[in-house]
């Protein structure tokens, strides 16, 4: 069976996903067969495995550093939030349905076995686990039948590391009370501290890292400093969509809208790459300006996330932009907002509805001739694709599909990407099929990733430049797969650098404490 680590926070946000990131990458530059795990993931960020499963993104992040396909082993249980108090349950990568947190609560302890399950099977296979908790440990009105925190190190025995946030201030106060709220056993299991997000100097830190260590008893194994890796991010607390874009004066001006529920806002990822393109995240209709594109990412809830631009001024903008002739893009939940109607006839969205309008109907933006109707079962694909229509004709992607219910176009209009190859559950189909919709200035598609190749990235901008009378030659830009090898290897670099290794390897071949 393979040896393990466990990192957990002080609270969420502390940069556990990019800690076990970077020690993914770390060991399998070592020369261990590494992988990660997460028994409880909540974010709308998803992915779609190769034997068509749904999986968190931080742990396909974590997955692709390690070097190895991601695997929904990998995240046996996945939350969506659909409402303030819901989520959608995915266990295994397949949907169980909705719960209420309340009724979500007191399930959640009989999902140990598959948890266990999944964690067994990939122990089995490889050198190294790295383990990711949620949250903090410390929050003791979870305590009760944990399955993400202490409650799974004890069932795995693994050794925990406590990441602190030093950018947010208090981080000893962080560290010293979490330890402190912890049982004697729980305590234990803390092999050692980690200081995260550091800007500064160390020399300064000194005496409040002996301090820490008197007080706990655990030594300080590291601190992080704040690290420039361009790494992608899980959820839409991410500071580059809390931002005004990638901070740099570029040529085209992108504007995505910010929607309460957004999901896979990391399709956008390889445009913020582009020397060419500023992505910039806008929530109100006076952020939204005149951008040279305005894209409507995928949501969770499509109908509500609908009403909240109708009522907040969002929807009538991107009317008037696109009446203007502005280019207009939206994915997945984007694509639905779209069209003319979404029906939701078995409640699926549940709480989407417009009242006015009656039923579990809802109109939609009117800018393609379509019509969406919501099913509870989520399609779940992998498609290769090409593109049929100007200014994108002849380009080539690879992207997936995560969906409840099917889009259909109600009248003559052109049908953007031809599918070359469709799989899912391991099942390969090819050719036949097409994708999206467009009209005019305005573009829709199913296909998250589509920018990912890198073809439709730059024909994008070339086709944005031209718009506004730039001459921009062709760039060299590296494929979104060459850059993200580039930035784990920044992330372990300076991760490995600021961290103690050899204490790292004496905790992974000796997890318990001396003397217990």
């Amino acid at each position: 069976m393979a040896k393990c680590i466990m990192v957990q926070g002080t609270m969420s946000g502390v940069g556990k996903s990019l800690l076990c990131a970077a020690l993914c990458r770390i060991f399998r530059q070592d020369g261990y067969r590494t992988a990660p795990f997460k028994s409880q993931n909540m974010a709308l960020n998803s992915f779609v495995t190769r034997d068509g499963l749904e999986m968190g993104r931080a742990q396909v992040v974590q997955a692709e550093a390690a070097g190895t396909e991601p695997d929904v082993r990998m995240n046996p249980v996945l939350l969506k939030p659909c409402s303030d108090t819901g989520s959608q349950v995915i266990v295994n990568g397949k949907a169980r349905g909705q719960m209420p947190a309340a009724e979500y609560f007191r399930y959640k302890k009989k999902l140990i076995p598959e948890i266990l399950e999944a964690y067994r099977s990939l122990a089995a296979e490889h050198d190294v686990i790295v383990i990711e908790g949620a949250g903090s440990p410390a929050e003791i009105n979870l305590r009760q039948d944990d399955i993400v925190n202490m409650g799974l190190a004890e069932l795995v025995d693994a050794p925990v590391l406590l990441a602190g946030d030093i950018d947010r201030g208090g981080v000893f106060a962080q560290l010293y009370g979490t330890v402190q709220l912890l049982e004697e056993k729980e305590r234990e299991r803390i092999r050692g501290l980690v200081i995260n997000k550091f800007r500064g100097d160390k020399e300064i830190l000194r005496p409040g890292l002996r301090r820490i260590e008197e007080l706990t008893g655990i030594p300080v194994l590291g601190v992080v400093p704040w690290v420039r890796a361009d790494i992608d991010d899980e959820d839409s607390l991410s500071p580059r969509l809390l931002g005004q874009g990638n901070g740099e004066v570029r040529p085209v001006d992108i504007a995505v809208i910010r929607l309460p529920r957004i999901s896979n806002f990391t399709d956008f990822a390889p445009l913020e790459q582009h020397p060419l393109l500023s992505v910039r995240y806008a929530d109100r209709p006076e952020k939204l300006g005149e951008p040279d594109l305005v894209a409507i990412p995928g949501t969770k809830s499509t109908m509500a996330d609908l009403l909240w631009m109708r009522q907040n001024g969002l929807e009538a903008a991107v009317l008037k932009r696109a009446a203007e002739g502005t280019p207009v893009l939206g994915i997945c939940g984007g694509y639905q907002m779209l069209g003319e109607e979404i029906r939701d006839p078995e409640g699926v969205e549940g709480e989407g509805s417009d009242a006015e309008e009656g039923g579990n109907t809802l109109r939609g933006m009117g800018l393609l001739p379509c019509v969406t109707v919501f099913s509870p079962e989520k399609t779940l694909t992998r498609v290769r694709a090409e593109v049929l229509e100007e200014p994108f004709r002849g380009a080539r992607t690879e992207a997936y599909e995560i969906h409840m219910g099917e889009t259909v176009t109600r009248e003559k209009a052109g049908r953007p990407f031809s599918v070359l190859e469709r799989e899912d559950a391991g099942k390969r189909r090819t050719g036949g099929a097409y994708d999206g919709c467009c009209r005019g200035n305005v573009f829709g598609t199913y296909l998250h990733g589509l920018f990912d190749s890198g073809e439709m990235t730059e024909k994008l901008a070339q086709w944005l430049c031209r718009r506004k009378g730039i001459q921009a030659g062709e760039v060299s830009v590296l494929s979104r797969k060459e850059y993200k090898e580039q930035q784990y290897d920044l992330l372990a670099e300076e991760v490995r650098r600021a961290l103690d290794m050899e204490a790292l390897y004496r905790i992974l071949e000796t997890p318990e404490k001396p003397g217990t």
